[in-house]
């Protein structure tokens, strides 16, 4: 069974992503981890691609042990900015070797050690360009991203809507957002697909807060934005991680059956590769 087809049936989908450790000797602590959070029964988890590419043969790797060994549905994600066409095929044959038929498919972000040529000199200028090239090769389910507030590269919303149908017309079968910290920026963004003709699952991403100036870099290079009320309480606690933590449990908590209350056909946990946040959570919209 593809991913997409989880989505649409009566129980929500709860997963989780991961990204892969920087040292290779916290490997074996790092799937201890997801062992862990297994327990929890996710539908499927993803494993995110590095930066720029880098760690790239790592995470197809990574993934096959999570999926094999653990016996995790698993979608990697790729990333195309500083990958060639060849490079992408070879890439698909390793994952189809090990199993994996879902793929989260990116552009990836500029990588901060090296220019990279403009779109029309890359073999993949942009992300539809590797959804496309993947649904022509065949064998694989794709999620493509989407962003309530609108990618910072982005001209405008509208722009932005044009380019997630530019993706699942070229063959995302389902959407995953970019982390939010209001329901109601889930629900206009639907809705504005859905008038955009885009009938994809859209799958919310949250991220629960477990520090506070952690918080703030995110949002600051994804777009996202911190409501002001959130951003006072934060700002009093700021110094108590405890106190951080549980706050950010507690507003992930209330965002969530928000969003499931509403009609979200699951929620994407950015788990930041931390197990005790996600845990009391899903455990809690459990109860």
């Amino acid at each position: 069974m593809r991913i997409a087809e989880l989505f649409g049936k009566r129980a929500p989908v709860f997963s989780f992503e991961f990204f892969l450790p920087k040292a290779s000797g916290d490997l074996e602590s790092f799937l201890a981890n997801i062992r862990e959070l297994k327990r929890l029964e996710p539908s499927f988890v993803t494993l995110t691609y590095g930066a720029g590419g880098t760690q790239g043969r790592e995470t197809v790797e990574t993934a096959g042990r999570i999926k094999n060994e653990l016996g995790l549905e698993t979608a990697c994600h790729l990333t195309c900015i500083t990958h060639t066409r060849p490079e992408v095929a070879g890439i698909l044959d390793r994952l189809a070797a090990l199993g994996i038929s879902d793929i989260v498919a990116l552009r990836g972000d500029q990588p901060k050690d090296r220019e990279v040529p403009p779109p029309g000199r890359r073999d993949f200028g942009f992300a539809c360009d590797l959804v496309a090239f993947i649904k022509e090769r065949g064998g694989f389910g794709m999620a493509v991203a989407g962003y309530p507030e609108k990618h910072p590269e982005a001209p405008s919303p509208e722009e932005d809507l044009l380019n997630l149908g530019r993706k699942v017309q070229a063959g995302g079968d389902w959407v995953v957002t970019q982390l939010f910290f209001e329901a109601g920026l889930y629900f206009d963004f639907v809705k504005r697909a859905r008038a955009a003709g885009i009938q994809a699952p859209i799958v919310p991403g949250i991220m629960p807060v477990t520090g506070f100036g952690q918080l703030q870099r995110f949002t600051s290079l994804c777009g996202a934005t911190i409501p002001a009320g959130m951003a006072a309480d934060l700002e009093a606690i700021k110094d108590d991680p405890e106190a951080v933590i549980r706050y950010g449990i507690d507003h992930a908590v209330r965002q969530c059956r928000d969003l499931l209350d509403g009609g979200a056909p699951g929620v994407h946990f950015y788990t930041l590769n931390k197990t005790r946040s996600t845990r009391e959570i899903l455990s809690r919209l459990r109860d």
